[in-house]
């Protein structure tokens, strides 16, 4: 990306600083609409800020290594533990920065959903002592969101125990959330936290308490019933410190099954779903337009995507016929298509991912793979450097089919 492009946004992102003042009331909901402060219909348009506070194989090009932990084992593998911290710290404050806020704004997106790791907060080895960034590293993408004007949803990605028992919530491969009392209760105990901070914060909309909750493959006959009562602990908690945010409900079974909701138990929840590789038709989202009507609740799109520019701008269209707002996956990706801005591969990083799918059953093994020290700290450097936004460049496809709607006068800010 050009310099004089850079600067460009970032003349805006000074602009909207100086000029926007702001919401002075909350987000909140109105039979089945989302309501801005003023009380008007406001449709949510935006993009998810993935792999940022929940790294994910795929996006580092690994199959293998495609959890948060496994992705820390072999950076760690790779430089020792002190560079290994070292590069992560880097990575927080390098993958999503201020300019890239600025783009989202300047594409006419009103939105993002911010997912994150409860172990930024409180470490698995050490449950119920709170340290580590993951406050300030929100406090960091709100602020930047408001100086822009862009709403925020937080996304507990993954939960204590895990709530998919997959690897997409770093969890040891079973939803061990549910099964366990004090994961629970430290899922509820994170929340509480979060909201106490963010309680008098308008341009944060609400929380999405459970990413894609109950993978399919878990005994889905014993624990469907369980996530209810879930969300009602952690909602309870939440409203001990802030009646002023929405709370985000996600379906069972990747967040696409709402039959195992009875009626609202809250009167700012919204019922959030996912949808991908799927036809663009009525068929597929009827359940949730029904849901909605049923019980007079809004619901919400809050992940899409992965797929060819004609299915994102397809898939759009019908989340806006039914006035559904949405926000699609990612934001950012290496080398890749699929999302707003991507950025390259760095030189040597193939080193890297070989390393990261060779065998490691044993210490010979990973010695036997592993490149040399220099050789993956330039690879590692180099993938630091590439993912800020001065050097991503845009996917003018998807970025078309996103923002196809942008401009019109249906509440959106």
């Amino acid at each position: 990306m050009k310099q004089s492009s850079f600067l460009w946004f970032l003349a805006i992102g000074l602009a909207l600083s100086q000029s926007l003042a702001g919401p002075t009331g909350f987000v909140s909901t109105r039979g089945s609409e989302i309501i801005d402060s003023e009380g008007k219909p406001l449709i949510l348009r935006g993009v998810n800020l993935g792999n940022w506070l929940v790294p994910e194989g795929y996006m580092f090009k690994f199959k293998h290594a495609n959890s948060p932990r496994k992705i820390h084992e072999v950076i760690s593998e790779l430089l020792g533990p002190a560079e290994a911290q070292a590069f992560w710290r880097e990575y927080r404050d390098s993958y999503i920065a201020r300019p890239d806020i600025q783009k989202i704004k300047a594409l006419g997106l009103n939105s993002v959903r911010v997912p994150f790791n409860y172990k930024l907060f409180s470490p698995e080895e050490a449950p119920g002592v709170w340290t580590g960034p993951g406050l300030e590293m929100l406090e960091r993408v709100v602020g930047w969101c408001k100086e822009a004007g862009i709403y925020v949803v937080l996304d507990m990605h993954c939960a204590p125990g895990g709530q998919t028992g997959d690897n997409i919530d770093d969890s040891w491969g079973n939803a061990f959330l549910f099964q366990n009392a004090e994961s629970r209760a430290l899922a509820a105990e994170t929340w509480r936290r979060i909201a106490e901070r963010f309680a008098n914060e308008p341009m944060v909309i609400g929380y999405d308490l459970l990413n894609e909750p109950v993978a399919p493959f878990t005994d889905t006959t014993q624990i469907n019933p369980l996530l209810e009562p879930t969300y009602k602990e952690i909602v309870r908690a939440i409203r001990t410190v802030d009646t002023n945010h929405i709370v985000f409900l996600g379906g069972a079974q990747w967040d696409t099954n709402f039959r195992v909701f009875g009626p609202p138990f809250d009167k700012k929840a919204v019922y959030t779903f996912h949808k991908y590789w799927c036809d663009t038709t009525q068929a597929m989202i009827q359940e949730y337009v029904d849901f909605r009507t049923r019980y007079s609740v809004p619901i919400w799109m809050g992940e899409s995507g992965e797929n060819k520019d004609e299915w994102v701008a397809g898939w759009r269209r019908l989340m806006e016929k039914n006035a559904i707002g949405w926000c699609f996956w990612p934001f950012k990706k290496m080398d890749a298509p699929s999302c707003v801005v991507t950025f390259e591969r760095p030189e040597g990083y193939d080193e890297v991912i070989r390393f990261a799918e060779a065998s490691r059953g044993s210490y010979e093994e990973i010695r036997k793979a592993r490149p040399s020290v220099e050789s993956a700290r330039k690879a590692l450097k180099g993938f630091l450097e590439n993912c800020k936004f001065p050097h991503c460049r845009e996917n003018a496809g998807y970025v078309k089919a996103l923002a196809g709607s942008t401009g019109e006068k249906d509440g959106s800010r």
